[in-house]
């Protein structure tokens, strides 16, 4: 079809193309919850200065340049962002389809830090080394593909209308795919993965509409299963000491309590403002172990002080308030329960990770979400970011 001056009028339509992409793609930038994407990497960069803070001077660690650990930091902060991109794409509807694939990929690879691919860190029997001085913790990616199969399953059949709630059969289900990976991880051991998974548990049953009885089921039987694990001799004796020194600070204070010890005196010599950032006489001194990681949270303490630790809460406290409004405003339940189940570990995760430096719970070896070093952390926690950004953009208009 020719227009009046023999122009084909067809030779516009991949313009009109092009203009719906770039409307499609405005859209969605506009969808986006900025307030927890800001936040989320403004974490991720105060924990870049917060780890070159605890390292440069860790010779025995940084191989020799003060930086090395501040461009891997912001390396796998750049991974991060890209995965979280790539989640957003990709989209949560389409991953559930590809979810029992990721939580068969997760199985096998936490299976396989029990073979002799499997490294030991820091106490834990977790992680595969794969070269170049990158290893991986397969735990990490654990905690994302429970949170969606457990969705799934509990989701299917109330988002298609035919159940008002999960049935009891549905949760057994549920329950039982998320059972396996814990008992793996329970024999690495990897005490602190476990409790964040508990949480994460109790956290998808809570916002899935199950019956309450099987939260307050998994409370009891938690607190059985603790009992057990306890009495059985399945915990490592560097366990075994932490929760010593957590019920008695004063228990050898020059060994097992020492770490707690150290955190709790380089937080509380920062005052409101802090002693300055590389200025921090504990972290300088590197009498506090794990620093850049498990730590993290006594480098704030020291060197920004009252107000600079208080900012990491006000900060993780925005991420927490945004994807809790995401769930609120989902209108399908597998979105909500995705949301509540990252709510929980975040939470949980932040809270166990900031109260044992601070003395209030015990030493579990979990980093701080966004500002600890680590990539497999970083790059799961900016998945969970994707997850929930891809919630939000794909709601109805109406929501």
């Amino acid at each position: 079809m020719s227009g009046p001056h023999g122009f084909s009028v067809q030779r516009y339509a991949p313009e009109r193309g092009t203009l719906a992409k770039l409307t499609a793609r405005d859209s969605m930038l506009r969808r986006l919850d900025w307030p927890l994407l800001w936040s989320s990497l403004a974490l991720s960069v105060i924990g870049a200065f917060l780890v070159w803070s605890a390292t440069r001077t860790r010779d025995q660690l940084n191989q020799g340049d003060p930086e090395y650990f501040l461009w891997r930091h912001i390396l796998n902060t750049g991974i991060g962002v890209a995965l979280m991109i790539g989640t957003i794409w990709l989209g949560h509807r389409t991953l559930r389809g590809a979810v029992p694939v990721l939580y068969g990929l997760s199985v096998v690879l936490v299976l396989l830090v029990l073979t002799p691919l499997g490294a030991t860190i820091n106490g834990a029997h977790a992680w595969i080394v794969i070269g170049g001085g990158f290893s991986l913790q397969p735990s990490e990616f654990t905690k994302i593909t429970i949170i969606l199969i457990m969705a799934m399953l509990l989701a299917a059949r109330v988002d298609a209308g035919d159940q008002e709630h999960p049935d009891h059969s549905t949760v057994v289900k549920a329950l039982c795919l998320a059972v396996v990976p814990i008992v793996v991880i329970m024999l690495m051991p990897d005490l602190g993965s476990v409790m964040v998974i508990a949480v994460i548990i109790l956290g998808v049953l809570l916002t899935s509409g199950a019956s309450n009885r099987w939260v307050l089921g998994l409370i009891g039987t938690g607190a059985v299963g603790a009992v057990v694990v306890w009495q059985l001799g399945v915990l490592d004796e560097y366990q075994i000491n932490r929760f010593a020194a957590f019920a008695n600070p004063e228990l050898d204070p020059a060994g097992v309590g020492y770490n707690t010890n150290q955190a709790r005196i380089a937080i509380g010599s920062g005052g409101l403002t802090g002693t300055g950032l590389f200025k921090g006489s504990q972290t300088t001194g590197q009498f506090v172990p794990e620093q850049q990681t498990d730590f993290v949270f006594t480098v704030a303490g020291e060197e920004l002080g009252f107000l600079g630790a208080g900012l990491i809460l006000l900060l993780l406290g925005v991420v927490l308030w945004r994807a809790c409004r995401i769930a609120r405003e989902t209108t399908e339940l597998y979105g909500t329960i995705v949301a509540g189940g990252i709510i929980a570990w975040f939470a949980f995760q932040s809270f166990e990770n900031i109260g044992m430096t601070l003395g209030i719970m015990p030493v579990a070896g979990l980093p701080l979400p966004f500002v600890s070093y680590g990539g497999s952390s970083m790059f799961a926690v900016w998945v969970a970011i994707g997850l929930l950004q891809s919630i939000r953009v794909q709601r109805p208009m109406s929501a």
